[in-house]
């Protein structure tokens, strides 16, 4: 079963980083959040669109990266898309809690997230599939602009 589940890991990482499903850009986007993880060389830009009650209307990334890093930014977007801030929330914690604690059950509202639970073993991966959620947490503290944001840093560029 072990070996199954590892398989399927490597098969989903590997078509999100081959095949990025919401990669491009939001031409529309009210908040623009430009990440790094200079560890790696991991970069993200992820452009959220507001809907009317606030929640996530749209999401699209760019950037370049690790497989992990663009994998995670990947079913990240596919998991957001058109869930309220109170989901989006939960749902970063959620999956902030997968990458970093020993837990035994993954929530199953992260779906496919579920996945990368294997890089809570290796904390330099961790940074790689928290980038995106660092972007969309730092997206939703504010309702227009530009931000930069680093996984070396806990602080926010303007």
């Amino acid at each position: 079963m072990i070996t199954e589940l590892e398989e399927l890991y490597q098969e989903v990482i590997l078509d999100h980083s081959r095949r990025p499903r919401n990669f491009g850009n939001l031409a529309d986007a009210a908040v623009l959040v430009h990440g790094d993880n200079p560890a790696c060389g991991d970069e993200i830009h992820l452009a959220v669109k507001f809907g009317p009650g606030g929640g996530l209307e749209d999401i699209k990334f760019n950037g370049h990266g690790c497989a992990i890093s663009q994998a995670s930014a990947s079913l990240m977007t596919m998991k957001l898309k058109g869930k309220s801030r109170a989901e989006v929330e939960g749902m970063l914690h959620a999956f902030h809690d997968l990458v970093t604690n020993d837990t035994a059950q993954a929530p199953k509202m992260l779906g496919d997230l579920r996945l990368l639970q294997g890089v809570r073993k290796f904390p330099q991966r961790v940074k790689c599939a928290m980038l995106a959620w660092r972007a969309v947490e730092q997206a939703l503290q504010q309702s227009s602009g530009e931000s930069i944001i680093s996984t070396e840093t806990d602080g926010v560029e303007p």
